[in-house]
């Protein structure tokens, strides 16, 4: 039988990777990078969580590329269906943060600010957690949001997310980590803006009408990624992705 030459192992120097280095993000430039789960058969989220998709490798890696990240990016629902906190130094840290402060803010996005102001994810932030909504959101919310939050406002009914990453970017947040969910995530590939997918593979098959990592309308001119890497942890896989335009 022939044999297709272009196929290889996903491992062919077997052994532990220094992951820090592995997912080190560029020295130069702004950089947008996601973190995603997903089960075989593409849904992205278990009993409406993406955290049940996971193991032990996966959650160390979300902590880890936090570390690595300026800002982190989230959107309400998923700050409200994940029960989302503020940003904790993590495992692995370890020297990480040198120069930059303890932990990389967060940034919510939310049209409609229908956000728990009181929550921790705002009273207990280490570093001010960012909200980021359209000049046309609420006026009252709005006000409310201010009292709590840094308010970036980009765009007037919906968020421009380009206008967005800019001021982040002003604010010397560089290295952009977006954590979701699928309708946010689909909103920065739409723009043109992602740079990098890190895709956990989760050996699970779920059926139901959970949706996929993207939320959104189709793309007119789909966009093509090149993979940097595969990991396996027992029979999870850990893909990143990097545009290849």
């Amino acid at each position: 039988m022939d044999t297709l030459e272009t196929l290889r192992t996903l491992s062919p120097l077997p052994g532990p990777v220094d992951l820090a280095e592995r997912y080190a993000p560029p020295e130069r430039g702004r950089h947008l990078r996601a973190n995603m789960v997903a089960g075989l058969d593409g849904a992205a989220q278990r009993a409406g969580l993406s955290g049940g998709l996971g193991n032990a490798a996966d959650r160390f890696l979300f902590s880890l590329l936090r570390g690595l990240a300026d800002v982190v990016i989230v959107g309400a629902g998923t700050v409200r269906a994940e029960g989302y906190g503020p940003v904790r130094p993590g495992e692995g840290w370890g020297g990480l943060r040198e120069g930059r402060s303890a932990v990389p803010p967060l940034a919510v996005i939310s049209r409609t600010l229908d956000l728990d102001f009181d929550a921790p994810v705002f009273t207990e932030a280490v570093e001010p957690t960012i909200v980021l909504a359209p000049a046309g959101a609420p006026a009252e919310r709005l006000r409310a949001a201010r009292e709590r939050a840094e308010v970036i406002t980009a765009g007037e009914a919906t968020l421009d997310f380009a206008a967005a990453l800019a001021a982040l970017e002003a604010r010397g947040h560089r290295r952009m980590l977006c954590e979701g969910g699928p309708s946010v995530l689909a909103g920065f590939v739409a723009a043109g803006l992602l740079d990098e997918l890190c895709l956990t593979l989760s050996p699970l098959l779920l059926a139901g009408a959970a949706t996929r990592i993207l939320n959104g309308p189709p793309l007119p001119v789909p966009e093509e990624l090149s993979l940097a890497h595969a990991l396996q942890d027992e029979d999870f896989l850990f893909l990143r992705y990097t545009r290849t335009r």
